[in-house]
């Protein structure tokens, strides 16, 4: 099958999001005028490591986006698995200026570097300040890029020295509704490592 985009897939439901999988997702945090915002966002990932930095991609104007315009900072909460009912309640479509962590009954912590709540028991919580809000092709994409100035992880997921996911296991977002959850890692060394 080949399709253009422009011209629809044919498809009962699209495909686009269940090609790009594995997706990690950033569980953002926020604080606006209004109050805490807690919202997931499969469009997620890290893109350099000195200084480290984050993307997330929002469609659509959201709270979130409202919010670090305003202060010029997020905190990205990793997802794990006991995570999945509380993550997925913060994706509802609240009224603006509700507070999700209080909807989903998730413990809030306060970030240390920027002032913004953070996900208490996360397994790693990356406090960021804003550097670019990019807008994308098509109405109301936004690219939202951050420098990492904080990092909390959580202790029982150090293990001999390295952040372990396997003590947590992190959720994933596949397309449609599915997700998954890395349980197994395998470890390969690039040609000519020792």
């Amino acid at each position: 099958m080949f399709y253009r985009p422009e011209d629809g897939h044919g498809l009962p439901h699209n495909p686009f999001n269940a090609i790009v999988t594995p997706r990690p997702i950033g569980w953002i945090s926020t604080r606006g005028p209004k109050g805490d915002n807690l919202a997931p966002y499969s469009f997620f990932n890290a893109v350099a490591y000195v200084p480290p930095q984050v993307m997330f991609a929002s469609t659509g104007a959201k709270d979130s986006l409202a919010a670090l315009r305003e202060t010029g900072v997020f905190c990205v909460n990793i997802v794990e698995e006991a995570a999945l009912a509380r993550m997925n309640a913060t994706s509802a479509a609240f009224p603006r200026g509700t507070d999700e962590f209080t909807e989903a009954g998730v413990a809030r912590a306060e970030c240390l570097t920027v002032p913004c709540p953070r996900v208490a028991d996360a397994p790693a919580s990356l406090e960021c300040r804003v550097t670019q809000v990019i807008e994308l092709l098509g109405r109301d994409n936004f690219l939202i890029l951050g420098e990492v100035t904080g990092i909390h992880l959580r202790d029982d997921c150090l293990r001999e020295g390295r952040f372990d996911v396997t003590a947590f296991r992190p959720m994933a977002r596949l397309g449609y509704r599915d997700y998954a959850v890395v349980r197994e890692v395998i470890e390969l060394a690039r040609p000519g490592e020792g």
